[in-house]
């Protein structure tokens, strides 16, 4: 199963969803849009988030969460060429009434919100897991380069100029994987406060990680573009992961409202 949030007019702003589900006897129809949706073509469903109402007062959506086949009448989806080399496949999704029973209702009509941001907090988790391996291996392919390839009969790791680079890198990324075991853990036990974790780790891991490829690439010289050494791929997943699942500047802003309790800037 995918999960499908992100629309062409909403963005981070879950509140604007466009996507709806209105009631057709005992079911729903779904009518709206979605994109960068992930793994589609290798999914057996999808976990759609659309807006069922309104809510008095506020005019923000009431959000609820349907489960949709992917083969499911009315239901188009065309790909995402991107510039990158990545594991799952993009996809644009088109719901045009797609019927669903009611029993494809997850959880409680209007409570969508609520149920989303439990799995979005593990999510950033998880891209800071993502972020912390891929890191982990750039430096380790780096710090191994380093030691092998002599120039002017040393090892080139005992420049200065490259083991410096390399060692605040490893810092960086000890860092990112502490606060990623933080939010892991407050996260497993519940404790309040455990999304201020999920996105400080998250965070902290897509810039080590972004500063870690880099450096490494450095490291390489002219070998770190080269495809044997498997080091220049993982540019484009470690800069994804400083906008997805959720940006850089939307983390900035949590922790500046939620954390510093400074006034809403958006």
């Amino acid at each position: 199963m995918v999960f499908a949030i992100t629309e062409p007019d909403a963005g981070s702003n879950s509140h604007k969803l466009d996507t709806t589900a209105t009631r057709d006897g005992d079911g729903w129809r779904i009518r709206g849009r979605k994109y960068y949706i992930s793994g589609v073509d290798e999914a057996r469903a999808i976990l759609v988030v659309t807006r069922t109402g309104v809510e008095e007062g506020s005019g923000r959506g009431r959000l609820s969460l349907f489960i949709v086949d992917v083969d499911a009448p009315g239901l188009e989806r065309t790909p995402i060429e991107l510039q990158m080399s990545a594991p799952e496949r993009q996809f644009f999704l088109f719901f045009d009434d797609v019927k669903v029973d009611g029993d494809r209702l997850l959880g409680t009509e209007g409570d969508g919100l609520r149920q989303v941001f439990h799995g979005l907090n593990p999510e950033r988790i998880i891209g800071a897991a993502a972020g912390n391996g891929i890191a982990r291996f750039a430096l380790a392919r780096a710090a191994a380069y380093a030691n092998q390839r002599q120039v002017w009969g040393v090892p080139i790791g005992a420049h200065q100029g490259l083991a410096h680079p390399l060692a605040e890198a490893k810092i960086e990324v000890e860092l990112a994987r502490l606060m990623t075991q933080k939010a892991a853990w407050a996260s497993d036990a519940g404790v309040p406060g455990a999304g201020e974790a999920a996105n400080m780790a998250k965070y902290a891991a897509a810039e080590a990680a972004i500063k870690a490829v880099d450096v490494a690439i450095q490291v390489h010289g002219g070998n770190g573009f080269a495809a044997e050494y498997g080091i220049a791929g993982l540019w484009w997943m470690a800069r994804v992961l400083r906008t997805a699942p959720v940006s850089r500047e939307m983390i900035l802003n949590y922790v500046a409202e939620h954390s510093l309790r400074l006034p809403r800037s958006y």
